[in-house]
C-alpha cells in the first residue's frame, strides 16, 4: 500500500479527527486513512499506481473547514 501524508491545520478535538477522515475517505481511490490529532497530520493510503488526486484531498479536507499542506 502506498501514502500520501497531509499536514492539517485547525484541528483541536476528535470531532475534527473524524470529520477530516470522513472528508479524506470519501475521495476517490483512497482505500484508508488515519488522521492524527497529535501530529496534525493525516496519512492517506492508497493501492496501486493510481493515486488520489492530491488537489481533490486537500479541497475535501478544506470543505471540511481545514486547511491541508
Amino acid at each position: 500500500m502506498n501514502k500520501i501524508v497531509l499536514k492539517i491545520e485547525g484541528m483541536g478535538c476528535e470531532m475534527c479527527v473524524s470529520k477530516v477522515t470522513a472528508a479524506l475517505s470519501a475521495v476517490d481511490l483512497v482505500a484508508e486513512v488515519k488522521v492524527s490529532l497529535e501530529n496534525g497530520s493525516a496519512e492517506v493510503f492508497y493501492y496501486g499506481e493510481a493515486a488520489p488526486n492530491k488537489a481533490a484531498l486537500k479541497a475535501a479536507v478544506e470543505k471540511a473547514g481545514f486547511k491541508a499542506a
